[in-house]
């Protein structure tokens, strides 16, 4: 699987750009705020309907104009595909493959499938439960169209259950509609309690071998799938706890407060890792989501690392390149310094400044 071009149009800081790209390591450098991380978070969005910075639609449309417009040509087994989508100020995105109109995103999904590697991401232990709920999301809404959908029913109905819980306080004899949006609730958070645990499970699989090499075998990495509610007891809970949310006027189970745990034998890293530590265990669960995109798909993902390679030291740098050489990599670095000199090769290099992007002789 690779992206063979790609064409944007007022998207971002960019007023028209195209480009060629190599199946192998494609580097974008110039200095901070030129638009670098621009390409790639159109690339994602064009394969998942997602910004990867969680950015609406309006705000990825350069300024002073209605639309934005992104062309995507990928090629999968030697079968080539187009991907096309406008964004919309005032309406919803427009989306075709192979230039015929899609209804729904889970049409989408499967054509491209990206592992998306940011300095962020380098944070994912330590942070809170939403981001790694985030990550849980992304993830297995790019491997399993269905869980798209659950996740997309599971969230409308959450909201109309809260927005429903407020409302009761000013109409008492709302009440009674409660029990219908519990047995929605249930009906798809059982759901993605399912698929989020048999997740954790096959990442358990290839995270441990992986972590092993990076720690020089001095730690054992087990992940952890903290579900806020079991599927069998959530109808039950979710009844108990119904005073309690009418108190607060929010939903307080569900597994919209699921949350992963990353374990060396007893010592949970999300409390008591060092930094290298934590950074370690980020590289670990995104070289994994490679293996484990492979695995499922039967083919190799497009990775997007976005100035990553500053935040790791020199072993975790060459871990990471090594590990990378048969998948098409967009990478983007302020510089080439870490470059000069060394095996790892750049197949084709790019200049950003300003919103252009100039390709450069390599080498």
């Amino acid at each position: 699987m690779i992206i063979e071009s790609c064409r944007l149009v007022n998207f971002r800081n960019y007023d028209t750009l195209e480009l060629q790209l190599d199946k192998g390591i494609n580097l974008f450098y110039g200095e901070n705020a030129q638009g670098k991380t621009n390409i790639l978070e159109a690339l994602y969005l064009c394969g998942t309907t997602k910004s990867h910075r969680g950015a609406k639609d309006r705000e990825m449309i350069r300024f002073d104009q209605e639309e934005a417009h992104i062309q995507m040509n990928v090629r999968r087994k030697d079968i080539p595909c187009r991907i096309d989508m406008h964004l919309k100020k005032n309406a919803s995105k427009g989306i075709a493959v192979n230039q015929v109109p899609i209804r729904k995103a889970s049409q989408l999904l499967g054509i491209a499938r990206f592992v998306f590697f940011s300095p962020e991401d380098l944070s994912i232990v330590k942070m809170g439960p939403a981001g790694r709920r985030r990550f849980l999301d992304m993830e297995l809404c790019q491997l399993n169209s269905l869980y798209l959908h659950h996740l997309g029913s599971y969230n409308r109905t959450l909201l109309q259950r809260n927005k429903l819980l407020k409302d009761i306080s000013f109409r008492p004899d709302l009440l009674s509609t409660l029990d219908l949006w519990d047995e929605q609730l249930v009906k798809y958070g059982s759901l993605l309690i399912s698929l989020r645990e048999e997740f954790i499970g096959m990442l358990n699989k290839l995270i441990g071998p992986i972590h092993a090499s990076l720690s020089g075998g001095r730690e054992q990495l087990v992940l952890g799938y903290e579900k806020n509610t079991d599927a069998a007891s959530f109808a039950d809970r979710l009844y108990k706890e119904r005073e309690k949310d009418l108190r607060y006027k929010t939903t307080g189970i569900g597994p919209h407060r699921d949350d992963i745990s990353f374990s060396d034998k007893d010592t949970d890293l999300r409390r008591f890792g060092s930094q290298g530590q934590q950074r370690t265990v980020a590289l670990s669960l995104k070289l994994s989501e490679i293996e484990l995109v492979k695995k499922v798909s039967s083919d190799v993902p497009i990775l997007l690392l976005d100035d990553v390679l500053s935040e790791l030291d020199s072993g975790r740098q060459k871990f990471l390149l090594e590990s990378i050489r048969d998948t098409q990599t967009l990478l983007t670095a302020t510089g080439t310094d870490y470059f000069e000199n060394k095996t790892f090769h750049i197949d084709r290099l790019f200049y950003v400044k300003d919103g252009k992007c100039q390709e450069e002789k390599n080498g």
